[in-house]
């Protein structure tokens, strides 16, 4: 490995240049330098990850693979740049042929393998074991066109095609000579082999050939590179001439077509037929593809496949790739001649299961029908699998068929997911403390009682040289410059930064850069929204996936009452507020596509009423991604951590708005309660239900919205609002809908099941509290600064240490160039 050197580094961004553009430095587009710069980058980058792989063969390493349907990687260039340590030494190179780096990163495309907080915990996940020096393979899907692009078009959110590899993938290797095929549909017929065992063939099948394309995962600052390998679909025969000489053209291309549609859209609308089955068509390839190629590489360092589970591990990143259980039986079985006990013991030993959250619609179950003519043998494994877990249920509970209601696998027509997990790994784990307990004591309640030993919890976290060193970099030379920079790898030590609160000046240093970073995101804002904000108002900010759950509707119609409040009293004593949001709903999901509307309709008539003098603004942030995402985490204040309590399983993005100086205003929920422990109930703003409370309506029937409608004018002006045209005036019924989830019981669906009205007057109480306390600026600041200093606990590394040391049992390598 060369050490990265200042003069050569120039000579191959030129060489670079000339080879791939035939342009020189002075000729070349921005685009042409990000991708002569990240060739060049590469060339150091493989050296090492070559030296990771020779390392982990020769120390016999056992393996992770992290099988996930997301990885919301983020840029690539920037965070590896500061994981080689190579900052200093590239910019001046790159200023020294007149090419500005930060106009270099807006060049690349965040990578479109993700949408939220599932696959953003994936790429953090990756990057802690490269860093902590533990060999994995993230294993996903090279989507084309990602979930989608977010534009806001007269308010409303248009789906468009994010089309992010239009200039290729500077970063990527494919790796072609590791194909696998991957085969749907058909039938099973069973012949005898020459030892009179039964072998079962799959004919008259599809299929489709995977290939993998392989994305260096660079540890920080110890030669490590672990590998995101994410598969594409190719046609097994490209093209069929006789076909299309018959005329017969579509034919022709049916396997080119089949192959491009696998790989096109992250999580395709699964609200017909066609959408369910691409789904599960999405989910078997890279299972499948994943699984194979992992046991053809332990078969080709080991040889002996009934050990396969001390060398490798298969972490399931929630239920999508459970029907790895099943294929991972069916290779053991079909491909190495195991009988059913041996391939199943092997199985138990080498799965293990995330279980991401308690929604219904998330616990994925898919037809019957349609499971077992998409993956006829896949499907005889699972019956099998449910027939003995069965067996073992009635023996254990005799008698008690409600337990085989709700543990079997295949149960009224339906094969369900997380039911096949449980019962086929070794492991499973939520991902904060209330989520696991709930997860234990009543949405698995059962699963649970018969088998604790494969419970656990694992609180998650997020990679702080993402999320700090890379994102908020004023606020991360100023860390150093007080502690170190020992945090970059031990994120505990910011804790030292504690003894630094209550320092007048430090304070003062500290709101300074928090100041800086809301002029930079004021000016995103102007550029992208034409909407000027304050950056001396308070940023209030939300960003996340939409959904009902998370409560954005809350928000804002706490909002709508804050300017029914100054419209009425315009002298009143108001601290300036930035609301700001970032969301994408799914396409399917209308309910949560009307509130990005709602929010955005409110914000057209807040933001243009100049007799509120600029009080109140509302900003929803297009296309909210990992590359914007490091822009607001910077520059919040307040981070709105606002779900309805019990529905968050953790939620990460209160742990980064944490680490960059952010107080919660939230629910006692998901890991803000370990927030709360962390930094102290003195520095976080909670409110509303707690879990307890809202399963105990829930089990009970709900509550009556209309009662608090009926009694509380304020709250029941602003619902009127929704449907009296003051946001929608040339279509008044515009938010109908949203009105009657609140208020009417429809088509089994309680009235209000998110709790908003009933948490309505306590969140409102909770921004009063949270103006008051920023008023007090020395207090205000000390918060601010003790979130920093008490995040330590919510690093992805530590989350990672926990997983080795209970699930995976890996050993670090040292590589060594």
């Amino acid at each position: 490995m060369r050490e990265l050197n200042k003069e050569e580094f120039k000579k191959e961004v030129i060489d670079y240049l000339k080879v791939l553009n035939f342009r020189t430095v002075e000729e070349a587009t921005q685009q042409q330098l990000f991708q002569a710069v990240a060739y060049a980058l590469k060339d150091y980058v493989v050296d090492q990850w070559m030296a990771t792989h020779k390392a982990s063969k020769a120390n016999k390493s056992k393996i992770v693979y992290y099988l996930s349907m997301e990885f919301l990687t983020g840029r690539a260039l920037g965070n590896m740049i500061i994981n080689l340590k190579g900052n200093q030494e590239i910019k001046e190179a790159l200023e020294e042929l007149n090419i500005n780096l930060e106009n270099l990163e807006e060049e690349e495309p965040d990578a479109a393998l993700g949408n939220g907080g599932l696959g953003r915990l994936a790429a953090c996940f990756l990057d802690s074991l490269a860093t902590l020096g533990y060999p994995a393979y993230g294993c996903g899907i090279r989507y084309k066109y990602g979930m989608f692009k977010q534009e806001i078009e007269n308010g409303y959110q248009k789906e468009v095609p994010d089309d992010w590899l239009k200039n290729g993938n500077p970063f990527e290797i494919k790796r072609a000579e590791y194909a696998q095929e991957v085969k749907f549909g058909g039938y099973i017929t069973i012949r005898k082999d020459e030892n009179g065992r039964d072998k079962f063939i799959q004919e008259n099948y599809q299929s489709v050939r995977a290939v993998p394309y392989d994305l260096p995962i660079v540890g920080y600052n110890n030669n490590m590179v672990n590998t995101l390998r994410i598969w594409d679909a190719e046609a097994m025969d490209d093209f069929n001439l006789n076909s299309f000489d018959k005329g017969d053209y579509h034919k022709a291309v049916e396997q080119q077509n089949l192959a491009r549609t696998i790989c096109e859209v992250l999580y395709p609308n699964d609200n017909h037929y066609a959408g369910k089955e691409l789904r599960l068509k999405q989910q078997y390839f890279f299972v499948s593809a994943s699984v194979q190629r992992a046991v053809k590489s332990y078969m080709h360092r080991y040889g002996d496949i009934h050990k396969l589970y001390e060398k490798v591990c298969f972490q399931l990143n929630d239920t999508h790739p459970t029907v790895a259980v099943a294929e991972l039986m069916r290779i053991l079985m079909d491909d190495y001649n195991l009988e059913w006990d041996e391939a199943w013991s092997i199985t138990n030993k080498t799965c293990a299961y995330t279980n991401h959250t308690i929604m219904a619609e998330a616990l994925e179950k898919w037809p019957l029908e349609l499971f077992s003519r998409l993956l006829p043998r896949i499907y005889q494994i699972v019956e099998e699998i449910n027939r003995r877990f069965i067996n073992e249920i009635q023996s254990r509970y005799p008698g008690n068929y409600q337990k085989i209601e709700k543990m079997a696998i295949l149960y009224d027509g339906q094969v369900r997911m997380a039911n096949l997990a449980i019962v086929s790994g070794f492991s499973v784990n939520g991902v904060a403390q209330l989520h696991t307990e709930i997860l234990k004591h009543q949405q698995l309640k059962d699963f649970y009682e018969m088998m604790p030993e494969k419970f656990n919890n694992k609180t998650n976290g997020i990679t702080q040289r993402r999320f700090l060193l890379h994102g908020n970099p004023l606020l991360a030379d100023w860390v150093t410059s007080k502690i170190g920079d020992e945090w970059i790898s031990d994120l505990p030590h910011l804790n030292e930064l504690a003894i630094y609160a209550d320092d007048l000046r430090c304070q003062k240093e500290f709101m300074n850069i928090k100041y800086q970073n809301k002029v930079r995101l004021a000016k995103y804002i102007k550029e992208h929204n034409g909407i000027e904000v304050d950056p001396r108002s308070i940023f209030d900010v939300q960003v996340k996936r939409l959904h009902e759950y998370k409560r954005q509707l809350l928000n804002i119609l706490h909002v709508m009452h804050l300017y029914n409040q100054l419209k009425q009293n315009p002298e009143m004593d108001f601290y300036p507020r930035t609301f700001i949001f970032g969301a994408k709903a799914s396409a399917g999901y209308e309910r949560a596509k009307a509130i990005i509307k709602l929010i955005n309709s409110v914000a057209d008539v807040v933001n243009n009423d100049a007799s509120i003098h600029g009080k109140i603004k509302v900003v929803f942030i297009e296309n909210y991604r990992v590359s914007n995402a490091e822009l607001i985490f910077a520059a919040s204040d307040v981070s709105e951590q606002i779900s309805t309590a019990s529905k968050e399983a953790s939620g990460t993005g209160n742990m980064k708005f944490m680490l960059n100086g952010a107080v919660t205003l939230g629910t006692l929920d998901g890991a803000n309660i370990e927030i709360v422990e962390e930094v102290g109930e003195e520095n976080a703003v909670m409110f509303g239900l707690t879990s307890d409370e809202v399963i105990a309506y829930e089990q009970n029937g709900g509550y009556n919205p209309k009662e608090i409608y009926n009694i509380d004018q304020d709250i029941r002006v602003v619902l009127t609002q929704l449907i009296n045209g003051t946001y929608s005036p040339e279509n008044p019924n515009l938010f109908r809908n949203l009105y009657d989830s609140l208020l009417e019981t429809k088509g089994g669906e309680k009235a209000d099941q998110y709790f908003i009205l009933k948490d309505f007057r306590a969140y409102e109480e909770a921004q009063k509290k949270i103006e008051a306390l920023y008023r007090d600026e020395a207090r205000w600041a000390k918060m601010a600064m003790l979130n920093v200093a008490k995040s330590g606990k919510f690093s992805s590394d530590r989350t990672i240490e926990e997983y080795v040391r209970d699930i995976w049992h890996l050993e670090k390598i040292e590589v060594k160039l």
